[in-house]
């Protein structure tokens, strides 16, 4: 393989005429130049300049070499100017996935942030396939995904939830990092004429008989059997809605009532209220899941940054 340096020696001597006046412009001696020019020729099988008394004039074969050359360090600069865009995260882009909860709010405030910070990274929020985000992390389709506790620690057959045993294989974990962001409590959403609404805590055996909101997973009530514990039964679920918006819409028109996480509190519409339960519901955590370094990109290790920073922020409800 030719090596790019080499072409450009090349390229010297064909512009300047001599070997000399290409040593003295490339910092070289002019027996190294030479030894360039000599040992391509000797690769090629052809020669590529004429020597005469005084200077070089490129064969017909030199000129060939020379315009290919000249093509060949082109495009080798702009791949090395591609890759350094990656780098210093002035170019390429960022594939991130979230469940609905998170796009109400957080999400949305990520892309801000690190668009302001790194205009020329484009930010993508994708979908992960059937595969599931982990799974599209290893395979380089997804960057950054947001993941919780029930999607990592739920068992989905049994609903048994336990956080100090993972059902995530290591395998799927391998190479991959799962970054903790922040532990979201429970409140329970009410519309905001609710005979309950007007109580600082709302004891959920009260809610036994309400009937309750289901969502996409894990934008949904989570563990059953913690909720079914304290609602004295298990809760009545009338509705099925993976829209976060439309979910809001239900518990307003008095349809029924969900649970809301930390996170998604401060973009609620105001004609819902936001009440602490009594006993308290297990909190969920909320990861963010890369590649492991050295394959993670800047431009995820900056994602996650801001997200660490935004999830310390106190939330305004």
């Amino acid at each position: 393989m030719i090596d790019p340096w080499t072409l450009r020696v090349l390229l010297e001597v064909a512009s300047r005429g001599s070997f000399s006046a290409a040593a003295e412009a490339l910092s070289m001696t002019q027996p190294a130049v030479s030894r360039q020019i000599s040992g391509l020729e000797r690769r090629v099988g052809v020669p590529l300049f004429r020597r005469l008394p005084r200077g070089v004039r490129l064969t017909q074969a030199g000129q060939t070499a020379v315009e290919l050359a000249r093509d060949i360090l082109v495009r080798t600069d702009a791949l090395e100017a591609r890759l350094r865009a990656f780098t210093s995260l002035t170019g390429g882009q960022l594939n991130v996935s979230a469940f609905p909860s998170a796009n109400a709010r957080l999400t949305p405030e990520a892309i801000r942030c690190f668009a302001e910070s790194h205009p020329g990274v484009a930010v993508n929020l994708v979908r992960p396939d059937e595969a599931g985000p982990l799974a599209a992390i290893r395979d380089g389709r997804i960057d950054v995904a947001l993941l919780t506790s029930w999607q990592l620690f739920v068992d989905p057959a049994s609903a048994k939830y336990d956080p100090s045993a993972s059902r995530v294989t290591d395998e799927a974990l391998d190479g991959l990092d799962l970054v903790p962001l922040c532990d979201e409590r429970l409140h329970v959403a009410l519309p905001a004429d609710h005979p309950l609404a007007q109580r600082n805590r709302v004891p959920l055996r009260k809610l036994k008989d309400e009937r309750w909101i289901e969502g996409a997973y894990p934008d949904c009530l989570g563990p059953i059997p913690p909720i079914a514990e304290a609602l004295g039964g298990p809760p009545q679920i009338a509705f099925f809605c993976d829209d976060w918006n439309g979910k809001q819409a239900l518990v307003a028109a008095r349809a029924g009532v969900m649970l809301v996480p930390t996170l998604t509190q401060a973009a609620l519409r105001p004609d819902i209220v936001l009440r602490p339960t009594v006993p308290v519901l297990p909190t969920r955590r909320l990861y963010a899941a890369a590649a492991a370094p050295p394959f993670r990109s800047p431009a995820a290790t900056a994602m996650i940054e801001i997200l660490t920073a935004i999830c310390r922020q106190p939330v305004e409800a």
